[in-house]
């Protein structure tokens, strides 16, 4: 991650030119249709993806040779289509290559897509990048099973092909076998321990990808069957967390403008295609879903869709390995160190409020909890709420990274520039607590003396709207359907997003493009107490007569706290339901204390899944669709209710 070549800057931006491929432009689509049947689910799906191949052979221009990526010249193969272009562009997008993980999927989709179609002069052309160019592996979760789902399936092509063949001077033989072990262990330690790069707006994609890649073209049948299986796994993750598209809870990674616009996101373009929600947006992952031939179970659509009733979901994650500084509840997978990463996310039809225990549970692009709400038109929508403690030091960044204490931090601002900015808006904080009951949150702080940025930042975005900053200490307002209530515990400022103007003046290049309207009108409330805390309350503008109503029933609500010597609070919610909580303490629900000891890897209405299991069950009504992992077998299963 912390190369500062020129071929690694390259690679990081066709890395993220990839993330974004083929954006045609956004436009609200029809209302999503209810299909009565499996059959006329799947058929509509299937015409959204004949939609999105489309519009990318669409945007193809056959006179110019400047423009167009391996997942343009992709479905132009696939549909027959300015196969002249194809050619000629193949080469010179690939003078030379670069990009790593990134080159490497792509081209395989362009490979398979164009068997029958290319012409034995590109591929003696292809099989000369396999021999000379060697792409980088990366080193995240998703650059690894990128790059071995990419490497497996290009060798699989041509299985035998000697080490001469490949740049890594193995044959393709050893290169399956290698592969396959990778993937499969990938498979096991996420289906019995939680992901790693968990819940990830942006990221989703870069899981999607290769698992497209294996359902539409591994020829190996294990991977092939697991490859759909795990495809199933990674968007039940995200359906059960959806809210029209927009992903809720707390992720593992985010970048700025999406923190600020969900329904930006690479996950929100998923729920188009998949789910017929929210707004059409085309992205490297949606093409090869939709190039794949994947078709997910239609139960996966119901329980996308249904948000008849409000719900609790909980879910049992993992940081990312650590290197160094593992702490006192770290375990041990393998022999690499990790710590439970605990989920809670209350889904309302209105609104998903979803959060994490706090800590550093990711390196840099950590969301601990937010709030999203349902607007009618998401473009341009600012429609979230979040807070943190903006924590940067060499401890977190010599955990996650191998790199030495004194460079660790200007290393990772090289690339996430905003890394080590006080204004910042992405990060985790070693002290930060997070306790969430339904649609309350509570959140305490303990930052020591010394601490690069002693302060914590709560967003209120342009889209709360009827700011009032009340007598009692309450700061109340309105995000589309819900009211939210707010009660800081210490003083602070409002300052503008991105206070010190890195992002609004370029930094970063991509990162920070166009952050200036994407930020205007929000504020963010920082407090330098060091001793902090706050509660957010929040409920359905339908539950209450007026505005005023909301706001008095919250200020009668119970609720005392303290900062000295440690902060704590008693406060009881909309639903009468007492909670408690003191920094460095188990918090307790109506006396009980929380027992994260019994946290499963799913467990709501809609989806369940013990630990170690490798197993999933999701549940619509009476339908069944059980995964087994171990046992490599997904089935179908009506139960008969008493």
């Amino acid at each position: 991650m912390f190369s500062d070549t020129p071929l690694f800057r390259k690679c990081i931006l066709i890395g993220l030119m990839c993330w974004g491929m083929a954006c045609l432009g956004a436009f609200a689509s029809p209302p999503p249709a209810v299909p009565k049947s499996d059959a006329e689910f799947v058929r509509l799906y299937r015409e959204r993806c004949e939609y999105l191949i489309d519009q990318t052979v669409a945007s193809t221009d056959p006179d110019d040779l400047t423009k167009g990526s391996s997942f343009t010249i992709a479905a132009n193969l696939h549909r027959r289509t300015n196969l002249e272009w194809a050619s000629k562009r193949l080469r010179l997008s690939n003078d030379p290559p670069s990009g790593a993980m990134f080159w490497m999927h792509p081209m395989v989709l362009l490979m398979e897509t164009g068997r029958g179609v290319l012409s034995d002069d590109d591929w003696g052309f292809i099989r000369e990048l396999w021999r000379t160019y060697f792409p980088y592996r990366g080193d995240t979760e998703n650059h690894w099973v990128m790059y071995y789902v990419s490497l497996y399936l290009a060798a699989e092509m041509f299985p035998d092909a000697g080490p001469e063949a490949w740049y890594n001077g193995k044959s393709s033989k050893e290169i399956m076998a290698d592969a396959k072990a990778f993937i499969l262990d990938w498979m096991r330690i996420t289906t019995s321990y939680g992901q790693g790069e968990y819940d990830s707006p942006n990221y989703i994609e870069e899981y999607t990808r290769p698992m497209a890649l294996l359902v539409g073209w591994a020829q190996d049948p294990e991977l092939r069957l697991k490859g759909k299986m795990m495809m199933d796994y990674i968007l039940l993750d995200y359906a059960v967390e959806n809210l029209e598209g927009l992903y809720g809870g707390a992720h593992s990674r985010l970048y700025p403008r999406y923190l600020l616009q969900p329904g930006m996101t690479q996950a929100a373009g998923h729920g188009w295609l998949l789910f017929n929600q929210g707004e059409y947006r085309s992205n490297g992952g949606t093409l090869m879903i939709a190039l794949s031939g994947y078709t997910p179970p239609p139960i996966l659509f119901r329980i996308a869709t249904d948000r008849d009733k409000a719900y609790v979901h909980r879910e049992l994650k993992r940081t990312r390995w650590r290197f160094r500084h593992a702490g006192p509840d770290a375990f041990e997978v393998d022999g690499k160190s990790t710590i439970p990463v605990y989920k809670y996310s209350y889904v309302h039809p209105d609104y998903i409020l979803g959060s994490s225990q706090g800590g550093l549970l990711q390196p840099i692009q950590q969301q601990t909890w937010s709030l999203v709400w349902r607007e009618e038109n998401l473009e341009g929508k600012t429609n979230t709420m979040f807070g943190l403690q903006p924590y940067s030091s060499p401890i977190e960044g010599t955990m996650y990274f191998s790199s030495d204490w004194d460079t660790v931090t200007d290393l990772i601002a090289r690339s996430k520039v905003d890394y080590d900015s006080p204004d910042k808006l992405e990060g985790g904080s070693p002290y930060e607590q997070v306790f969430q009951h339904k649609s309350s949150l509570i959140s305490l702080y303990d930052i020591p003396e010394g601490t690069r940025f002693p302060l914590i930042s709560t967003l209120f975005s342009r889209d709360i709207k009827q700011r009032i900053e009340d007598h009692s200490g309450w700061i109340f307002g309105q995000g589309g359907p819900l009211y939210i209530a707010y009660r800081p515990f210490a003083p602070g400022e409002w300052k503008p997003v991105d206070w010190t103007g890195l992002l609004k003046g370029g930094a970063g290049g991509w990162f920070s493009t166009g952050f200036k309207e994407l930020s205007e009108g929000s504020q963010c409330l920082v407090s330098r107490s060091l001793k902090n805390g706050y509660i957010l309350q929040v409920a359905p503008v339908t539950a209450f007569d007026s505005y005023k109503e909301f706001q008095d029933t919250i200020r009668s609500l119970p609720i005392e706290f303290s900062l000295e010597p440690t902060p704590s609070v008693q406060f009881t919610g909309l639903d009468g339901v007492a909670l408690t909580a003191r920094y460095g303490s188990t918090p307790t629900v109506a006396g009980k204390p929380v027992d994260h000891s019994k946290w499963k890897l799913f467990d709501g209405p809609f989806a369940q899944a013990d630990r170690k299991s490798q197993t999933l069950e999701m549940i619509y009504g009476q339908q069944r669709y059980f995964l087994d992992f171990k046992n490599g077998s997904a089935k179908t299963s009506i139960v008969t209710e008493p």
